[in-house]
């Protein structure tokens, strides 16, 4: 039976790779990564790097192009949905053509393929188009999430209090109901400048050589944060960001 895994290699940075990620990785005899295009070649890049330093010498690598997507579509749910069938044909056609009825592939996934992440519904629709069977496992690996609370060195959560995650889409409809800690993903149209008395911990491109951080009260850092993001989305051609969006409970 062919056997995949899913390892989630962490924000950025090669030291969050967990023992189990490695020990995955040397197991591994087959790697199929997904190009984005030069603007994202460093991506790669890493994982690469990854890979050689961890895997058997015998281990091969198949390269496939990642489809292009609307970052600004009508029908958000709809255009995810599309991408995520034309990005599982990709993937489907790698695994028929490279990976043997004996063999083990893995995927690299930055952060945690849990979190924001279409992998693991991808591999499932596979599974479910019935061309090629495989078991498949999970790796947790630090999320993005984790490692900008480390990088501020602030809690997620308040005492015996709530936290939630969710995306700038989402926020831009309004502050979600009974939590005053938010964080914060996918945000191209910078929700958080609309709460201008909250506090923000932002994090771009976190725990890798070009991390930017900046904090404070909304209305102080706002400014400075959409012209930062701005300057670097256009320096590299891309950007991840997150931030934690804090209600202040002492007015």
């Amino acid at each position: 039976m062919r056997k995949i895994y899913l390892i989630g290699i962490g924000a950025g940075d090669p030291d969050h790779l967990t023992l189990q990620a490695a020990k995955a990785i040397g197991r591994t005899d087959v790697f199929f990564l997904l190009d984005k295009g030069e603007v994202k070649a460093s991506l790669v890049d890493l994982r690469e790097r990854i890979i050689r330093g961890y895997s058997k010498p015998s281990r091969r690598m198949v390269t496939g192009r990642d489809p292009d997507r609307d970052r600004t579509p009508a029908d958000y749910e709809g255009t995810v949905a599309d991408w995520r069938s034309r990005r599982a044909l990709v993937i489907e056609e790698m695994l028929v053509e490279h990976l043997r009825e004996d063999e083990t592939g893995s995927f690299l996934v930055w952060g945690d393929p849990s979190l924001f992440d279409s992998s693991l519904a991808i591999l499932d629709e596979v599974l479910g188009r019935g061309a090629i069977d495989f078991e498949y496992e999970v790796i947790p690996g630090i999320s993005s999430v984790s490692a900008l609370a480390a990088k501020h060195r602030v809690p997620l959560n308040r005492v015996g209090q709530p936290f939630q995650v969710t995306t700038g889409r989402r926020l831009a409809e309004g502050w979600p109901e009974g939590v005053d800690d938010v964080v914060v993903m996918l945000d191209a149209q910078q929700a958080f400048t609309a709460y201008p008395d909250a506090d923000i911990f932002w994090g771009a491109y976190v725990s890798t050589e070009d991390e930017i951080l900046r904090s404070g009260r909304v209305s102080e850092v706002a400014d400075d944060i959409v012209r930062t993001r701005s300057d670097a989305r256009a320096e590299h051609g891309w950007i991840m960001d997150t931030y934690l969006l804090r209600r202040r409970t002492d007015q």
